[in-house]
């Protein structure tokens, strides 16, 4: 930050005016959503003081074998009691496989210590399932003999649709019906059809046997050092509702996330905005050092500028944004503040307006990088104001060219453009008023120090709006030269977040 000037930071450490929120480790679950195939898959969420991973759950071999994990053939002996001990779900007409949706404790597909819920049918009995429907594979188990073996895959990405238990066996349950359908458990805990109906030997796992487990596994890694963080969908303007996507500075992306409510959507978003906002104050500092006092960095963040998805990066210093120089005092600050809950379209956004009414709209994701978007904006104006000292505009009054200067210290002063002879002059304190045709002309109203009447001064400029941001601007300087909490005062994104 920069740290020019007699403006204090607003709190005693920290980025200006960001609600301070402490760098903090989270693990959740979430779900991924596909936009291609419209599908959402359940991962689990790992957030650190530097990096984001999402994680996806695999099937993998720990002991007994080298080879992969990702086909494993396992032969089932049906049991009097509880039959092949597993549930299915899915099928063909739902675009995804068979997957075994329960296991249940101590029957045969439990003991093998070989099948997962998830696991994805590929064969039973060496009949290829791959591409059969949910009656077919159930019909296929139920006939298949005491002896039954099927080869499975680990679905990692099973659409959450499936509703498949995220935990690696769990509880005992009871028995289902016999009916079967794509949506809900067919329990192939029955004996079915089996010709033999002596008891038969527990499906046990062998000691020399490949041992599995059910884990989660990093599927991607976000550094979160200049990551960005986006709620609004490519080449939209609606806000995604408990949803958003962390982009990495190199481009990777987690995808979308979609978290169960708002809330819980609402509380990683803030978590992650402050982890990336920690690590980019770090970065803003190791950059200042390198700088002059005149280039120090007051803001480094994303924005979203006007209707384009692409997220630009801005370096809003002191006295540069991507106006020209000597610009900012006579530059304003427009916030838009709208009620994110009901849906609005980019509900913390600003807009920078340059003279002859040039602006442009920039939207961030949180309350609190627009309040700090906000107090950067007043203190690189601030601090502009008093290194220039000083502006000047040439203006006009019954055809007679006349030149009209604010100065940082002495206040308002109109002269002659040709002899230069002073005209008039009032101190800031002595501006009572004012009003203007929002054209060209302004009525300027001074209060005469020795007689106390109102003086009223009528001028033409060719660029009024100019003219009335930097007047606004000197006089904010001044206020806040001798006034240190004047800035936090005057933050209207501030007040906004307090009152909702």
């Amino acid at each position: 930050m920069s740290a020019e000037g007699p403006f204090p930071p607003a709190a005693p450490r920290g980025r200006p005016g960001r609600l301070l929120v402490p760098a903090r480790t989270k693990t959740g679950t979430a779900l991924l959503h596909d936009e291609g195939s419209g599908h959402a898959y359940d991962i689990r969420l790992k957030l650190t003081k530097e990096v984001l991973t999402v994680q996806k759950q695999d099937v993998i071999c720990v002991s007994g074998s080298n080879h992969s994990a990702n086909h494993r053939t396992v032969t089932l002996r049906r049991q009097r009691v509880g039959g092949l001990g597993l549930s299915v779900k899915g099928g063909v007409e739902h675009g995804v496989p068979v997957v075994i949706s329960k296991i249940f404790k101590d029957h045969a597909a439990h003991q093998t210590g070989m099948l997962f819920v998830g696991d994805a049918l590929l064969q039973v009995n060496g009949i290829n399932v791959e591409n059969a429907t949910h009656e077919e594979v159930v019909h296929l188990l139920r006939n298949a003999g005491d002896e039954v073996t099927v080869t499975v895959e680990y679905l990692r990405e099973a659409p959450s649709f499936l509703k498949l238990p995220l935990g690696s066996p769990g509880p005992s349950s009871e028995p289902g019906s016999g009916t079967s359908s794509p949506l809900f458990d067919s329990g192939l805990h029955l004996n079915g059809n089996s010709s033999n109906t002596a008891p038969s030997s527990p499906s046990s796992p062998v000691s020399h046997e490949p041992k599995y487990e059910k884990r989660w596994l990093d599927a991607v890694s976000l550094p979160l050092s200049m990551a960005r963080v986006s709620r609004c969908r490519a080449g939209a303007e609606k806000v995604r509702s408990s949803a958003f996507e962390v982009q990495a500075l190199d481009g990777a992306s987690s995808g979308i996330l979609w978290f169960y409510t708002a809330q819980e959507s609402a509380d990683w978003l803030r978590a992650v905005s402050a982890n990336i906002s920690d690590l980019t104050l770090q970065n803003m500092k190791m950059a200042n050092k390198c700088c002059s006092p005149c280039d120090q960095v007051s803001t480094l963040d994303w924005v979203r500028a006007e209707k384009t998805y692409n997220l630009c990066e801005v370096l809003f210093k002191v006295h540069k944004f991507w106006l020209p120089d000597d610009c900012w005092a006579q530059a304003s600050l427009c916030l838009g503040l709208q009620d994110p809950n009901r849906g609005d379209h980019r509900p913390f956004c600003f807009s920078v307006l340059v003279g002859h009414g040039r602006s442009h709209v920039f939207s961030v994701e949180l309350g609190s990088e627009l309040a700090a978007w906000e107090l950067s904006f007043q203190r690189a104006t601030f601090l502009d104001v008093q290194r220039t000292g000083s502006k000047t505009y040439v203006c006009s009054w019954q055809g007679d060219t006349l030149c009209f200067t604010v100065d940082f210290a002495l206040g308002f002063t109109c002269f002659d453009s040709k002899t230069k002879n002073v005209l008039w002059r009032f101190k800031f304190s002595q501006l009572k008023g004012s009003s203007d045709d929002g054209k060209a002309r302004v009525k300027l109203l001074f209060q005469n120090l020795d007689t106390k009447q109102i003086e009223m001064k009528e001028l033409e400029f060719q660029d009024l709006t100019s003219v009335l941001h930097c007047i606004h601007s000197f006089i904010a300087a001044r206020v806040a030269s001798v006034d240190p909490v004047f800035i936090d005062s005057q933050s209207i994104a501030r007040k906004y977040m307090h009152s909702s």
